[in-house]
């Protein structure tokens, strides 16, 4: 079994028209079962606690990712999926919000992109109007060579949502990725299990389908292949 962390914020779901992103978290873990073979429990993350990995031996975690300001969130309720993350001994990928967890959990800081200049256009003024951000289907360009990269071809296209970067990576990890906006686009430590990206590969599509290639390879990297 593996796990799908919605790692949004309860106050998310109050909004008018929120009820797609619940909708999408279910049909991603759906997607996720599919990539994986495993089947896959979607978990508030309030809800989760280090106990979890062994009371369900879960094969790996897989954190969404979030619309609300990290300071929103309560320390306690993070704490067992800090201790997840921070124990090293099971695969984690973090998607967008979640990769930045990752990070921070691990001592990375997370900062606003930064703001537009006076008289800079917003390309996405609907978006965190003022801020740089990044928002749509484009394209990564790939860094290095390493088996996560495997088959994405040279610039692979995927979603992005966010105005908030991790400025650095936190110890031992790599960059796989980077954009012009940030830099920092997908980490992977260099001997645990831990990966994650800024942008959305969860949300492929037939028109962009690099993200499930991704995952596949995150899953052949961490060992739970499809079962036979």
């Amino acid at each position: 079994m593996i796990l799908y962390v919605d790692y949004e914020h309860a106050s998310t779901y109050l909004k008018p028209k929120s009820d797609w992103l619940l909708a999408a978290r279910a049909r991603i873990s759906y997607m996720l079962q599919d990539v994986t073979g495993h089947r896959c429990l979607l978990q508030r993350y309030t809800d989760v606690d280090a106990d979890i990995v062994s009371e369900l031996d879960l094969a790996a975690v897989f954190i969404s990712g979030n619309g609300a300001d990290a300071e929103m969130y309560e320390p306690r309720d993070l704490e067992g999926l800090g201790a997840i993350i921070r124990s090293g001994t099971t695969p984690v990928f973090g998607f967008c919000g979640g990769f930045q967890l990752l990070g921070t959990t691990l001592g990375a800081p997370l900062e606003r992109i930064g703001r537009l200049a006076d008289g800079e256009e917003d390309p996405h003024p609907n978006y965190q109007a003022g801020w740089r951000k990044e928002l749509g289907n484009e394209p990564v360009e790939l860094l290095g060579d390493h088996p996560l990269l495997a088959d994405l071809g040279e610039r692979p296209v995927f979603r992005h949502a966010h105005t908030f970067e991790l400025k650095q990576a936190p110890d031992g990890f790599v960059n796989l990725a980077r954009t012009d906006v940030t830099e920092l686009q997908y980490l992977a430590h260099e001997s645990l299990l831990l990966a994650g990206t800024q942008f959305h590969p969860e949300y492929w599509t037939a028109d962009h389908p690099a993200g499930r290639q991704l995952i596949a390879n995150f899953c052949h990297w961490v060992g739970i292949d499809q079962p036979a």
